[in-house]
C-alpha cells in the first residue's frame, strides 16, 4: 500500500490515481463497456435451485455448484445475513437450509443443526416473510390458504383506480402480476424431503397497520371465500390477460426486467399456464438465466452463483465520469469506444412509465444490457453527464443527451423531486396488502435520484430553470433534521448527502449556505478516526447506525466528493484522501468486502465491484484537480 510523503502529497495522489485508471481500463470490455459483478446473498441461488427443482431440469453439476457456494456463506453461528457483517436473517436462512437440504445435506450435521436452532428460535418457517412461504408452499411445504390472497383480477384494474398493478413499483409490478398466476393455480411438487423440523407450531404473526390493516384483514378473508366458490366471473380474462401482459414485456435477453424475481416468477406463471419448455418464451427465458450465473473455482470444488441484476450501462457512465474526472482525455480511444456502446443503448421505444406520461417522448437509458421496457432517471442522468464531456467530438452525442435531459425533464413528479422508474408512484395504499411484508413496493422521488438529476440539469443549460428550482427546492425541503440526507440506492445518509451536495453547488446554492454547512458538519462529525467514512446497513432500521460503520473505499468517496464541492481545502479532505492513498491495494483497485449498495431498504442490499474503484478514482481525481488549479 501506498502512503502519502510529507515532500509532495500531490505526487502519492497522482500515482494512486495512475494506479487506479490502470487498472479499470483493464476491466474494459472489448466492445467498450464495464461491467462489475453485483452481489447479494444467497436467497438468489436457493430460489434459483427451487426453480429448477419444480421445473424438472435441475442438474447435478448446478445443485452441487451452487450449494457449495451457499455453505461457504453461512456464518460460524449457523446463520445466512443479508449483507456481509450483518445479523442473521430468517427467510434468508430458511431458504439456505432448504436448498442445501435438496443437495442432500444431512440434516444432522453441525451446520444445519445451527441454522435450525436459529430458524426455530426466530418463529421458525411460520414467522418467514411472504415470499419465502410462497415458494414452500410450491413444494407442499406451507399450505396455500394460508398465504395471502393475491387475485390475478388485479391486472384488469383500470390504472385509475387504487391498487392498480401501476400504483407498484415497476419492479414490484412485474413480479406481482406473475405471482397472482402462480398463487390463483396453486400447484404442489413434494420435494424428496419435509421441513417438519423447522415448524414450531405457532401461527405466523400478524401485520399491524390500524384501521387500514384491519380493512384489508377483512378483504383477505372475503378474497378467500370468494376462491372457495364454484364460479370466479372474470377470473379467465383475468388469467389471459396477465399472461398477455407477461409476455409483452420480456426483454432480449429472456427476461423481466432485468432483475431476478419478476424473471423467476414469471417462468413459473408461464409455466403453469401451459407454455411448454421448448416454447421461444420458455427457451429465452431459461437461457437468459445462465448470463447472470458467475462460475469460480473453490478450493473444494466449482462454485455457481447467480447474480440478481447486471449493472453495465450504470457501471460505464460512472467509469467515464471517473476516468474524465482524473484527467484522462475525452478523445482516448477507450472513452470514445465506452461513449458509443452507450449512445447505442439508449431506449427509443415507451415503457410503462409513459401509462403517466402518454405525451413524453421516449429517450433515457436503463441499468442492464437488455431493458428497453424500464429505462431510469437516475442512469440517464449519470449517462448524460458523461455525455457532455464528448458533445462536441463524437456525432450524435448532443441529440441524444437532449432526449435524456427533455426525458427526465418529463418524469419529474408533480412534488418537484424525481423518483427512478416511474413518475408520481406514490400511493401509499398497496404497502398495506397482507402480502407485503417485504421490500419497497411503491417508488416514490428520492434525495439521490433527484440530486443526480438537479446535477445533470445544472450542467447541461438548466441551471435556472424552473423544473431545476423546484427539484432544487425539493432537496432542501428533504433534508434530515441533523443536516444529513437519505439514501435510496446506495448506503445510506453518507451517500444521500455525498449526491445532494455536489448537486446543490451546481446548481448555485452558496456553500456558506445554512442546509451545505449542516451537510458539510454532519460528514465532518461522522469521519472515522482513520480518516475514513463508513456506514453499516443497519442505520437503515436503527437510528443508532446513521453515519457509522467501518471505512470503505466507496462511502468515503461518497464524503469527498461533497466537501470538495465545497472547500477542497479542508482537514477532513486531506485525511480523507490520505486513507483512500494509504488503502490502495497494489494492483490500484481498493478492498471493499462490505455492501454499500441498496435494492429495499431495510432489506435487500448490494455489492457493487466497481463502486470501490470508480468513486475513488473519481474523488481523488478531483482532489488533485482543485489542488493545482488553486497553484
Amino acid at each position: 500500500m501506498t502512503t502519502l510523503p510529507k515532500a509532495d502529497p500531490h505526487a502519492a495522489v497522482g500515482a494512486a490515481v495512475t494506479a487506479a485508471q490502470e487498472h479499470l481500463l483493464s476491466r474494459q470490455a472489448p466492445a467498450g463497456w464495464w461491467k462489475g459483478e453485483l452481489r447479494t446473498n444467497v436467497t438468489m441461488d436457493a430460489e434459483d435451485l427451487l426453480l429448477r427443482q419444480f421445473l424438472g431440469i435441475l442438474r447435478p453439476d448446478e445443485l452441487d455448484g451452487a450449494a457449495r457456494w451457499i455453505r461457504s456463506q453461512q456464518r460460524g453461528e449457523g446463520t445466512w445475513a443479508t449483507f456481509e457483517g450483518g445479523p442473521g436473517d430468517l427467510s434468508t436462512t430458511v431458504e439456505a437450509y432448504t436448498a442445501l437440504r435438496l443437495a442432500g445435506d444431512d440434516p444432522d450435521a453441525e451446520h444445519l443443526q445451527l441454522a435450525r436452532e436459529f430458524i426455530l428460535s426466530r418463529g421458525g418457517i411460520e414467522a418467514s416473510r411472504v415470499f419465502t412461504r410462497i415458494w414452500l408452499a410450491l413444494f407442499g411445504e406451507w399450505s396455500w390458504d394460508e398465504l395471502p390472497s393475491m387475485p390475478p383480477e388485479l391486472v384488469l384494474l383500470p390504472s385509475w383506480v387504487p391498487l392498480n398493478i401501476y400504483d407498484w413499483g415497476c419492479w414490484a409490478r412485474q413480479t406481482v402480476v406473475p405471482i397472482t398466476v402462480v398463487a390463483t393455480l396453486r400447484p404442489v411438487r413434494p420435494l424428496p424431503f419435509t421441513l417438519a423440523e423447522l415448524r414450531t407450531g405457532s401461527r405466523p404473526p400478524a401485520r399491524r397497520g390500524g384501521a387500514v390493516g384491519t380493512a384489508f384483514a377483512v378483504l383477505d378473508r372475503a378474497l378467500k371465500v370468494y376462491e372457495r366458490l364454484p364460479v370466479h366471473p372474470g377470473r379467465k380474462l383475468a388469467m389471459r390477460r396477465a399472461a398477455e401482459w407477461i409476455i409483452a414485456r420480456q426483454e432480449a435477453d429472456g427476461g423481466w426486467g432485468g432483475i431476478q424475481p419478476p424473471w423467476v416468477y414469471s417462468i413459473l406463471a408461464l409455466h403453469l399456464l401451459g407454455y411448454a419448455p421448448d416454447h421461444p418464451v420458455m427457451v429465452a427465458a431459461v437461457r437468459g438465466l445462465e448470463g447472470f450465473l458467475v462460475h469460480e473455482q473453490a478450493p473444494d470444488g466449482p462454485v455457481r452463483r447467480l447474480e440478481a441484476c447486471q449493472s453495465p450501462v450504470w457501471d460505464t457512465c460512472l467509469a467515464v465520469i471517473g476516468l474524465v474526472d482524473s484527467g484522462m482525455q475525452p478523445d482516448d480511444p477507450a472513452l470514445t469506444q465506452a461513449v458509443q456502446w452507450m449512445l447505442g443503448e439508449e431506449i427509443t421505444v415507451r415503457g410503462d412509465w409513459s401509462v403517466k406520461r402518454p405525451d413524453l417522448a421516449p429517450g433515457g437509458w436503463a441499468f442492464e444490457f437488455a431493458n428497453d421496457g424500464y429505462p431510469d432517471v437516475d442512469d440517464t442522468a449519470e449517462v448524460v453527464l458523461a455525455l457532455r464531456h464528448f458533445s462536441g467530438l463524437l456525432p450524435g452525442v448532443r441529440e441524444a443527451a437532449r432526449r435524456g435531459v427533455d426525458w427526465v425533464i418529463g418524469m419529474q413528479s408533480r412534488d418537484g423531486g424525481w423518483a427512478a422508474f416511474d413518475a408520481d408512484n406514490t400511493r401509499r395504499l398497496v404497502e398495506r396488502l397482507p402480502f407485503c411484508d417485504f421490500g419497497a413496493v411503491i417508488d416514490p422521488p428520492s434525495a439521490d435520484v433527484t440530486a443526480h438529476t438537479v446535477e445533470m440539469l445544472a450542467y447541461l443549460g438548466e441551471r435556472d430553470s424552473a423544473v431545476t428550482a423546484s427539484g432544487v427546492q425539493w432537496l432542501l425541503d428533504a433534508q434530515e433534521p441533523d443536516g444529513a440526507w437519505f439514501g435510496r440506492w446506495g448506503a445510506n445518509l453518507v451517500y444521500g448527502t455525498g449526491a445532494v451536495v455536489p448537486a446543490l453547488v451546481a446548481a448555485g446554492v452558496a456553500p456558506d449556505s445554512i442546509p451545505v454547512r449542516r451537510a458539510v458538519r454532519w460528514l465532518q462529525e461522522h469521519q472515522n478516526a482513520d480518516g475514513g467514512w463508513g456506514e453499516d446497513l443497519r442505520s437503515y432500521r436503527d437510528p443508532s447506525w446513521r453515519g457509522k460503520g467501518a471505512s470503505t473505499a466507496s462511502q468515503t468517496a461518497w464524503a469527498l466528493l461533497a466537501l470538495l464541492a465545497v472547500d477542497p481545502h479542508t482537514d477532513a479532505v486531506a485525511r480523507g484522501v490520505d486513507w483512500l492513498v494509504r488503502t490502495q491495494r497494489a494492483d490500484g483497485c481498493w478492498d471493499e468486502d462490505l455492501y454499500t449498495g441498496t435494492g429495499f431498504p431495510g432489506d435487500f442490499y448490494i455489492n457493487y465491484e466497481l463502486y470501490r474503484l470508480v468513486f475513488p478514482l473519481s474523488a481523488l481525481g478531483r482532489y488533485l484537480a482543485a489542488k493545482r488549479g488553486a497553484q
